[in-house]
C-alpha cells in the first residue's frame, strides 16, 4: 500500500518537516493491515518505531488491564501510539480491520534534527540543510540509503551535515586507478555509482581482496594508520565517487566510530562478554608474540575475512601501537560490528605488564 504524503503532513511531529525531508519518509516507513485482535505492540517493547493508526480502531491497555479504544478519526491518532520506551501500554486491533503506519524512529529523528543543528551559532554555514546533500550527490534516494547504513546511523547529526558540506564528487571511468599501492593516504571514498576492485600486488601477481559497489567505501586504512596505501583500487565500471579529505575523515568519521579500551577494560570484555581478540599484525608478527587465544587477521585481509565473523559478537583488536588496529576497527565498525581497540597496543607502557586475560 502506498503512503500518502498529504496524510503524513497531518501527523505529529512529521508536520514540522519541510517538504524535501517529508518526501523521504516513505523510504523509512511501511504500512500494515491487521485483523481484529491482532497485537500491534506489547507492554515493555523497546522497538524504535513511531506507530500511527491510519484506519479502524485500536484498544490500548495498561498493566492493570484498564483500557481505552482509539479510533482513526480521533485527533489523538495524529500522534504516535504509546511512544514512551519501553512501551507502557499494549495495543491490539479493536475493529474488523485496522491499518497502521510504522516509521523507523531513528531515521525520523534524523530527519527532524538535520538542518536544526546548522542553526547553532558556531556553525560555519547556518543556512545549510542536510537534505541539500542531494544537490551534491544528484540522487536523493541514494542519499537516503546512505544515511540508513550502519556507519551513518552511528554518527551524530552534526557530523553528517558537515560530511555533506565537505564531500567532493569525482567522476571516474572503467580502468581508472583510484588508489595505488604504496602511495600516501589522502582521501576517503564512498561509491555513489559503479564498481571497483580492491587488490594487493604480490610477487605472484595481484590478490583480489574485494569487489566494492554502490554505498561501499574505501581508502580509510592509510588515513587511520598513517602508513602508505596497502592495496590498489581500480574501477571496473564508469561511476561517481564522493571523496573526503584526510583531515575531515579523521574528525567527522573516524573519531565517532573507533572506540578505545584500556587493558583492564579489554580483559573484562573478553572474560565477561566473550569478546574475541583479533591480532591485525602480519602472520609473522603474530607467530612471534601473539596473545594466546587471539586469532590473526592481518589488516590488509580484514575486508576479505569480515564476512566470516559472527555479527553478534564483540571484538577487541590489537597491534603493536594501536594504529593498525584502529584502521581495522574502522573497517569492521563500518560494517556494523561491535569493535574495540586496545589503546596504545602491545608496546605501550600500560600494556607491557600483562596481556588481556583469557575468556572463561
Amino acid at each position: 500500500m502506498s503512503i500518502d504524503l498529504d496524510r503524513l503532513k497531518n501527523l505529529v511531529p512529521l508536520d514540522s518537516l519541510p517538504q524535501d525531508r517529508l518526501e523521504q519518509v516513505p523510504q523509512i516507513a511501511h504500512v500494515q493491515t491487521l485483523g481484529y485482535g491482532a497485537p500491534v505492540f506489547q507492554i515493555g517493547d523497546e522497538d524504535n518505531d513511531f506507530i500511527y493508526l491510519q484506519s479502524g480502531a485500536i484498544s490500548l491497555s495498561d498493566a492493570e488491564r484498564s483500557h481505552q479504544v482509539l479510533f482513526s478519526s480521533d485527533d489523538q491518532s495524529r500522534y504516535p501510539l504509546a511512544n514512551l520506551k519501553p512501551r507502557q501500554l499494549a495495543g491490539s486491533v479493536a475493529s474488523p480491520r485496522a491499518v497502521v503506519l510504522r516509521i523507523d524512529g531513528t531515521m525520523l529523528e534524523r530527519l527532524l534534527a538535520w538542518g536544526e543543528v546548522s542553526a547553532d551559532a558556531n556553525s560555519e554555514d547556518q543556512d545549510f540543510d542536510a537534505f541539500e546533500m542531494a544537490a551534491v550527490t544528484q540522487d536523493a534516494d541514494w542519499t537516503m540509503a546512505l544515511l540508513q547504513t550502519k556507519t551513518f546511523l552511528r554518527l551524530p547529526s552534526h557530523n553528517i551535515e558537515k560530511l555533506f558540506e565537505r564531500f567532493e564528487p569525482v567522476e571516474v571511468s572503467a580502468g581508472d586507478q583510484v588508489i595505488r599501492f604504496g602511495d600516501p593516504g589522502d582521501y576517503f571514498y564512498i561509491i555513489q555509482s559503479g564498481q571497483c576492485e580492491v587488490a594487493r600486488p604480490t610477487n605472484a601477481g595481484p590478490v583480489k581482496l574485494a569487489v566494492l559497489k554502490e554505498l561501499d567505501s574505501f581508502g580509510e586504512d592509510a588515513l587511520v594508520s598513517e602508513e602508505p596505501r596497502n592495496a590498489d583500487v581500480t574501477m571496473l565500471t564508469d561511476g561517481l565517487l564522493l571523496r573526503l579529505s584526510k583531515a575531515d575523515f579523521v574528525q567527522l568519521l573516524k573519531a565517532p566510530l573507533v572506540r578505545r579500551v584500556t587493558l583492564a577494560e579489554a580483559g573484562a570484555l573478553v572474560r565477561k562478554q566473550g569478546a574475541l581478540k583479533i591480532d591485525v599484525r602480519t602472520e609473522q608478527e603474530f607467530q612471534h608474540n601473539g596473545i594466546p587465544g587471539a586469532v590473526n587477521i592481518p589488516l590488509f585481509m580484514i575486508r576479505l575475512k569480515a564476512k566470516k565473523l559472527p555479527m553478534g559478537r564483540k571484538y577487541v583488536l590489537y597491534c603493536d601501537t594501536g594504529v593498525r588496529s584502529e584502521a581495522a576497527a574502522f573497517v569492521l565498525a563500518n560494517r556494523g560490528f561491535d569493535v574495540y581497540v586496545l589503546q596504545g597496543g602491545l608496546t605501550s607502557a600500560l600494556n607491557r605488564a600483562e596481556t588481556p586475560p583469557e575468556p572463561n
